[in-house]
């Protein structure tokens, strides 16, 4: 139980009706989870607004109301707290609920298009090896040490936010490290939020069904690193085109690292195998056992968090060594016949480009690369048609097939999939909508040392078809139809 009125600190208040000294026992912002003398916080969302629930929410036990628009008939019992902003109020007064756990961590955020989960997750397991206590927020899962709590969305609503940070803290967590998303930004789910540092990745096509254009998306990411304090690091790939602006207008201490342009922190690829890539970062050689060109900018961007975290440059580059690369991504599996099959979560364009680029860097020359790819549903359509370009550019054979359609039409996807195939490619095509089948044939194409690439679900165990999940594991599946064809 917390009083309202420390709840309420530094939120930006405009009309009080009731009184600010009452306990709370939770705050919630689904009128579904009130309970007794619970915080109800109408937010105005894309689908829906909180505001019609506020009758609910009392009903169901809601002790004060914090809303954009106070209720016209109003209840004497009940305290009415009036915002410009819910749902950046809402941010705030989760972090005072659970004591501003931020506050007390070294909590490192990352944003970007492609990398995001690799590199959270390759910092967590960095300095896991290095002896401290870790937090992970990411896309595949949360994990405090070695706990794994299942994660719902790449960054979570302000409230789970905070109660998990609550719980790394409690369980004596010193650093963490968290993916921010485009869409966590711009909904103030790390509103009140005291970063260490932000890293930015990279920007390329997608979310733009939701950002509706290319500029808001990249002002999105930009919001989050203009609201770091003056004591933190704003680190951005110099590389990428749009790294810069990520710098301009930051109180944060400013870095960049990058392989091509002048950077505070450079590395260069000295070799490159499928069994990993040998580098020189700064001036010293390690062996890392993660591939391809996308994977360097990640472990420079790792090594460099963690030399700005003030980590022993040695250490940090002997524990880089010993890394092992990131589920669903690049992960790959060879036959006892020498097919080499590849499950990566490459669902952009610029990153299935990434992943044909390093199958290429990687390929001697003779084989053949086989590329299964689908687009998800109820997301940005754009990126249909330049995918399917992409895998025709890059592969032998290409099969387009579901992903996660969603409420979708699978049919209706590979018909904007297909408008991007340039005549001159459509012989090497495939339509197979059913996923599993697709694999299937795709490993029935394959011949000795072929490289069969199958993008888009990476981690995921599931595949969503007319909002119902079916259990579908891209890896078991290629691993089964390996042996069932004897390749």
């Amino acid at each position: 139980m917390k009083l309202l009125s420390d709840i309420l600190y530094k939120v930006k208040l405009e009309e009080i009706i009731g009184s600010t000294h009452v306990a709370i026992s939770s705050i919630v912002f689904d009128s579904r989870k009130v309970k007794k003398d619970s915080l109800f916080v109408a937010t105005k969302g894309a689908a829906d607004d909180g505001h019609i629930y506020i009758q609910k929410a009392i009903e169901s036990g809601a002790i004060a109301i914090v809303c954009e628009e106070i209720p016209k008939d109003k209840n004497d019992q009940i305290t009415y707290v009036k915002v410009t902003d819910s749902t950046y109020a809402l941010g705030v007064m989760a972090c005072n609920y659970y004591d501003n756990p931020s506050e007390k961590l070294k909590l490192v955020g990352i944003t970007g298009t492609n990398g995001k989960t690799t590199t959270v997750t390759l910092l967590f397991n960095l300095f896991k090896s290095l002896g401290y206590s870790v937090g992970l927020l990411s896309t595949v899962q949360n994990k405090i040490n070695n706990t794994v709590i299942p994660s719902t969305h790449t960054t979570p609503d302000a409230i789970t936010l905070n109660e998990l940070l609550f719980k790394m803290e409690e369980q004596g967590c010193e650093f963490v490290f968290m993916e921010v998303s485009s869409h966590a930004i711009v909904q103030n789910r790390i509103a009140g939020i005291n970063f260490t540092g932000a890293l930015f990745s990279n920007i390329t096509h997608d979310h733009l069904d939701y950002h509706k254009t290319f500029d808001e998306y990249i002002k999105a990411k930009k919001q989050f690193f203009n609201l770091l304090p003056s004591t933190a690091f704003a680190l951005t790939n110099r590389d990428d085109k749009n790294g810069m602006v990520m710098l301009q207008n930051t109180k944060a201490n400013k870095y960049t690292y990058g392989l091509k342009n002048i950077a505070d922190y450079k590395c260069k690829i000295i070799e490159s195998h499928l069994n990993g890539l040998l580098l020189n970062i700064d001036n010293h050689e390690v062996w890392v056992k993660l591939i391809g060109t996308f994977n360097a900018y990640n472990i420079l961007s790792v090594y460099t968090t963690a030399v700005l975290l003030k980590q022993d440059i040695t250490s940090v580059l002997t524990a880089l060594s010993n890394l092992n690369s990131v589920e669903g991504r690049f992960q790959y599996v060879k036959s006892p016949n020498g097919v080499i099959g590849i499950i990566d979560y490459a669902h952009t364009p610029d990153a299935l480009k990434n992943v044909l680029e390093t199958v290429k860097e990687i390929r001697s020359g003779s084989e053949q690369v086989i590329t299964l790819v689908g687009c998800g549903g109820d997301r940005d359509s754009a990126k249909r048609p330049i995918m399917a370009a992409i895998a025709c550019e890059y592969s032998n054979k290409v099969i387009l097939t579901s992903d996660n359609p969603r409420t979708e039409d699978p049919e209706e996807i590979l018909n904007q999939m297909q408008a991007g195939i340039n005549p001159v490619d459509v012989k090497k095509v495939l339509r197979i909508t059913d996923r599993r089948e697709a694999i299937k044939i795709a490993c029935s194409f394959s011949s000795k040392g072929d490289i069969i690439l199958i993008a888009g679900k990476g981690h995921e165990k599931y595949q969503e078809i007319k909002g119902v999940k079916h259990d579908f594991d891209d890896l078991e599946i290629l691993k089964e139809t390996i042996k069932i064809l004897g390749l």
